[in-house]
């Protein structure tokens, strides 16, 4: 059975796509032969046919891993770990336009937007290149007649669990850190977007990695559960729902008490005070929800608008919502794509009817946009009260609620409302405002006069219901690192 297909994307670009599970070093058929089909959401139609992982697959990859680990964690230079990190971002940035071709095909993200995560995906892998060989552990100084110091070592193998809202982007925040640590990885990407992931090993394989530091599999929730319930599974680094997120920690925990990373929802509160540069927020505000087709974890969901502006950037916002452009994503026009799966373009519409029924007031959009392709018209509903659906729940999708405030308290409090706590946006001209307000907004991250604005260097997670753990930045190698404490008597008489 081969493992590859060849594929000519709507940009005219053709890939050798690997279509198998990625298993020491090699793509290869599941244990039982099935397949799934990956679906573009632009057109409706099947693009390929990817190889389904099961408990067996899991397994054959955890013996993979298991034993690179050896090697790879206390026989390879960190150096070479850094060299080969460097030769796959080099890697990636050759085949940008392929990576970012493939993403918008399985995914339905805007082209222009795709090379923008593949641009990012390079500058992490090259960011956690440059650390590998500068973890380093502490001497403890007690004037004990002890000399003591710790060492920083690798957890084991880790379970790396991504979705399917940005593919690329979040394999390289799981298995940056990861690899320059010292792990081996098995990383199970989304069942409907599993196409970038599996070329992306082939690169792995091409830059001269060892077979088994990095797996990839291919499936269902199965595969995830099964990585969550394995013993030899040291640790789970898990994006997605809150509510899948609950039950990943359960399973961690009742197996082996694994170390977790979660990154999970968000209803991200935007808040434009009226001292603001209008124009610059009504910008960003537009980039905070639309961008991605909405399907961003810490998308500015919840807009708060202070009294004195609020009628003329509500008008505003409509008309940016509605100069949105929504359609095929190789369009060089387009900002907004399709949402990736008829179960999320469902999931979105039922949130707006829900809107609709609660008696929200829906200023424009809730509506397909096209008749084929899961397009959703750019939404926004004011007249929304706080324990509404829809200002309460994660919806994911290019759909916002707009709120009046009067003053800062007021506006914190209506921000601080939810069970989540990942992003929020401020934005004012009023330094001190920003800082108290950043200081006071229950978030991990927090932007000031921009939104959805990422750096590798820059950690991201969240607070209470978002998750914990950090990705990106140093704070990112804690989740791989586990610290050895080591002390020694000194022989007291042979120093006399």
């Amino acid at each position: 059975m081969t493992m590859t297909t060849e594929l000519t994307l709507a940009n005219g670009l053709k890939v050798t796509q690997p279509t198998g599970l990625f298993i020491n070093g090699e793509f290869v058929a599941a244990k039982d032969g099935k397949t799934f089909a990956t679906e573009n959401p632009t057109t409706e139609e099947v693009i390929c046919q990817v190889a389904e992982a099961d408990e067996a697959d899991v397994e054959a990859a955890v013996d993979a891993a298991s034993a690179a680990f050896k090697t790879w964690a206390f026989k390879t230079a960190p150096s070479e770990r850094g060299v080969l990190l460097n030769k796959l971002a080099n890697l990636i940035e050759r085949d940008l336009d392929i990576l970012a071709a493939i993403e918008t095909t399985d995914n339905g993200k805007v082209y222009a937007h795709a090379k923008g995560d593949v641009g990012l995906v390079v500058k992490v892998i090259r960011y956690y290149a440059g650390y590998a060989d500068k973890i380093y552990g502490d001497i403890i100084q007690g004037n004990d007649g002890h000399f003591s110091y710790t060492r920083k070592e690798p957890i084991g193998v880790c379970g790396q669990i991504i979705p399917w809202n940005f593919p690329l982007l979040m394999w390289a925040w799981k298995i940056g850190p990861a690899l320059a640590t010292g792990n081996t990885v098995i990383l199970k990407s989304a069942e409907s977007t599993p196409l970038s992931a599996l070329y992306a090993a082939s690169l792995v394989k091409e830059a001269g990695f060892p077979p088994g530091v990095l797996n990839i599999l291919s499936g269902y929730g199965k595969v995830g559960a099964a990585m969550t319930n394995h013993p030899k599974i040291r640790k789970i680094a898990f994006t997605g729902s809150t509510a899948t997120g609950k039950q990943v920690l359960k399973s961690a925990a009742l197996s082996n008490l694994k170390k977790i990373t979660l990154e999970l929802g968000g209803k991200s509160p935007n808040i434009i005070f009226d001292d603001a540069n209008i124009e610059n927020a009504l910008s960003w505000s537009a980039l905070g929800i639309f961008f991605n087709s909405g399907e961003v974890c810490c998308a500015g969901s919840r807009l708060y608008v202070q009294e004195g502006i609020y009628d003329k950037v509500v008008e505003a916002f409509k008309k940016k919502a509605d100069e949105v452009v929504v359609g095929d994503p190789f369009n060089s026009d387009t900002f907004q794509g399709a949402q990736t799966s008829k179960l999320q373009f469902d999931r979105v519409m039922g949130f707006i009817e829900a809107g609709k029924a609660e008696g929200a007031t829906l200023l424009t959009g809730g509506c397909r946009a096209q008749d084929k392709g899961y397009f959703i018209r750019p939404t926004v509903f004011t007249d929304v009260k706080p324990d509404m659906k829809i200002v309460q729940e994660e919806i994911f999708g290019p759909v916002v609620c707009v709120t009046k405030f009067k003053t800062v308290d007021e506006v914190l409090a209506l921000a601080n409302d939810t069970e989540y706590g990942l992003a929020a946006g401020v934005h004012t001209q009023d330094i001190s405002k920003a800082h108290y307000v950043a200081e006071n907004l229950h978030a991990g991250t927090v932007w000031i006069n921009c939104y959805n604005s990422f750096h590798e260097a820059v950690p991201f997670g969240g607070f209470n219901q978002s998750g914990f753990g950090k990705e990106m930045g140093k704070d990112g190698l804690d989740n791989y690192i586990q610290t050895k404490a080591v002390r020694i008597m000194l022989d007291q008489a042979k120093l006399a």
